[in-house]
């Protein structure tokens, strides 16, 4: 009974190249078994198997070397190959270097028919000459092979299409990304975590009133410990009370110099642990996390850190950059730059109060966007909606082809329609307001790409005495306003939409201002063109608050049809027919977005 119960459950591999990366997956695959999968783990040697087994579960080693070894590759292809064919899985699901290329190709050339390789980070790109030609041709073949590439977070994508790497349509982020998510529950800063850590740091030779900055991860030159250690150093100069906290252990793949490994070991106020299995008993005896990495793909060691109610100091490099919300859950910094690390833990050390309040904002990010269940539930849905056929490349979507046909047919037959409207407002424009007609502003497009949005002018360029514009209340002039209500100032956009910048149905286009202030989830609205109109339009239009308005964003990306594009065209005559939701109280049409982690609440 039981072996025809399995025989009917979709069936995924996932391969790893290191034992130690399965804790990537940690309760992830329980989770999928739990869900009728069938499930099997493939690592490097020198994994450990769980505690308590789940049925639906299996682990297997196979000998993958992380370096490049061309005959033990052959033999681990062949291998992969064979127990491809033998198990015959749905879904294959690649990741990490090493086994991302093999698991890609081996289950291409065993008939696999879904296979997705998930980019966990990209090594080529702190390599050079020949390595990194190695590297970036090996990297182009994995994600050439697999059906389907995911990559952990937004950066990272961008990074990857910039590098051609892969085609534009297959390549896509799940949600806000990140490879498990987070256990918000084992992190969580309690009144029992809080004695926990001062006991650590009692056991650790660290006085009860010092002050610790902390790093976890691999002691290497790519995870910016030469510069951490530099601006300790300066820092230690006029804080006689700071230890450097390093949790975890060197690596020969990537060493460190020996004069500063040295160092590191003679000198008493650093503190190395070695590689440890309760990591959280760590976290709660810092008081700031560094990682001052080179390259990352979403880097779990920030969001548990945030988990744990403890601001970061981190870099702008890929993967890092969305791992904090800059200046409220953390402080970026360049990548090398010593000076600007030192600033920055230096702001947070002076700073009780703002560490706190960091702490508080991570915690609440950290939940909001990464929790495990919810990054697991994402990932199933994109494992579903592929075996299913539910998710196809944009690029063989008829649906996708009608929609950019409807788009620049529409907009030219309404650009014609529309000529007395335009000649009308032009000239009314001019006459009122002076020249130019048209107001141009670089706006966000596909993938937050700028391009020049059209409108018609509704405002005076009027300024203060401090030579600032006045508020739009202050500049909207009658004209304007009529304008405004009946949505003819919109009527240039379709420009636009037969330049192919714009849709005629998409999230609005925004402020080039407000892309560092989005959530992850809240930067899904970028994975389509804007529109003239949208989903948020017809139910509230700039009436509504912020976060309302991305929420209703999002859920158009993910319940896309041509009839719910035809849908929401009709709408949106009545809507500008009733003159409904053009603006919002107290303001001329809304209120600056602030970001909605600072708020709390978002505002209008």
């Amino acid at each position: 009974m039981k072996e025809a119960q399995r025989a009917s459950r979709p069936r995924i591999i996932l391969v790893v190249t290191s034992a130690m990366s399965t804790i990537f997956f940690q309760g992830q695959l329980q989770f999928l078994a739990g869900r009728g999968w069938d499930v099997e783990m493939i690592s490097g040697p020198g994994w450990s198997p769980p505690a308590e087994p789940c049925d639906g579960v299996k682990y297997s080693t196979l000998p993958m070397k992380r370096d490049i070894a061309p005959l033990h590759d052959l033999l681990a292809l062949f291998r992969l190959w064979r127990i491809f064919r033998r198990a015959r899985p749905e879904l294959v699901v690649a990741g990490t270097p090493k086994a991302g290329l093999l698991g890609s190709v081996a289950a291409r050339l065993a008939r696999v028919p879904h296979v997705i390789y998930v980019v966990h980070g990209l090594r080529m790109e702190t390599a050079r000459g020949g390595k990194r030609r190695l590297l970036w041709c090996a990297e182009w073949c994995a994600c050439h092979c697999a059906h389907h590439v995911r990559c952990l977070s937004p950066s990272l994508r961008e990074r990857v299409l910039q590098l051609r790497l892969a085609a534009e349509e297959r390549c896509l982020v799940v949600k806000a990304g990140s490879s498990n998510g987070v256990d918000t529950i084992r992190w969580r800063r309690t009144a029992h975590a809080v004695k926990t850590g001062r006991s650590r740091r009692e056991a650790l030779g660290i006085p009860p009133r010092a002050l610790v900055i902390g790093f976890v991860g691999r002691l290497t030159r790519d995870k910016g410990i030469v510069e951490l250690y530099a601006a300790f150093t300066r820092l230690r100069v006029r804080r006689a009370n700071l230890f450097l906290l390093l949790v975890g252990d060197y690596e020969t793949g990537d060493p460190l110099p020996l004069g500063l490994r040295q160092q590191l070991e003679t000198d008493p106020t650093v503190i190395r642990t070695g590689f440890v299995k309760e990591v959280e008993l760590y976290y709660w005896t810092m008081d700031i996390l560094a990682l001052p990495t080179y390259r990352e793909g979403m880097p779990g060691v920030p969001l548990e850190a945030q988990a744990a109610s403890i601001p970061v100091v981190t870099t702008d490099a890929t993967g890092a950059i969305d791992s904090i919300v800059d200046g409220v859950t953390g402080l970026r910094v360049p990548v090398g730059d010593i000076g600007a690390l030192e600033s920055a833990l230096e702001r947070l050390l002076a700073e009780p109060e703002l560490r706190v309040r960091m702490g508080k904002a991570g915690r609440a990010w950290v939940e909001r966007n990464f929790r495990s269940e919810l990054v697991w539930q994402n990932i199933l849905h994109d494992y579903l909606s592929i075996v299913h056929g539910r998710l196809q490349p944009r690029s063989a979507s008829l649906q996708r082809v009608l929609k950019a046909v409807i788009d620049r047919c529409g907009a030219a037959l309404l650009l014609l329609l529309s000529a007395p409207l335009w000649i009308a407002a032009a000239v009314a424009v001019r006459v009122c307001l002076g020249a130019p007609v048209l107001f141009r502003q670089q706006r966000p497009g596909l993938h937050g790409r700028p391009f020049t949005l059209f409108k018609f002018r509704t405002m005076r360029e009027i300024v203060g005495k401090d030579g600032v514009l006045l508020p739009d209340a202050e500049r909207l002039t009658g004209l304007g306003s009529l304008l405004r209500a009946s949505s003819i100032d919109e009527l240039p956009q379709l420009w636009n939409v037969l330049r192919g910048e714009m849709s005629l149905v998409g999230p609005r286009p925004l402020l080039m201002r407000y892309l560092r202030r989005y959530t992850p989830e809240q930067a899904r609205r970028h994975e389509v063109k804007p529109g003239i109109t949208g989903w948020a339009q017809i139910h509230g239009r700039n009436a509504l608050k912020w976060e309302s308005r991305f929420a209703l964003d999002v859920w158009y990306i993910d319940h896309w049809s041509l009839g719910l594009d035809l849908r929401i065209l009709g709408k949106t005559l009545a809507k500008i027919a009733l003159r409904q939701g053009i603006r919002q109280q107290g303001h001329a049409t809304m209120s600056e977005f602030s970001g909605s982690v600072q708020a709390g609440d978002a505002h209008e």
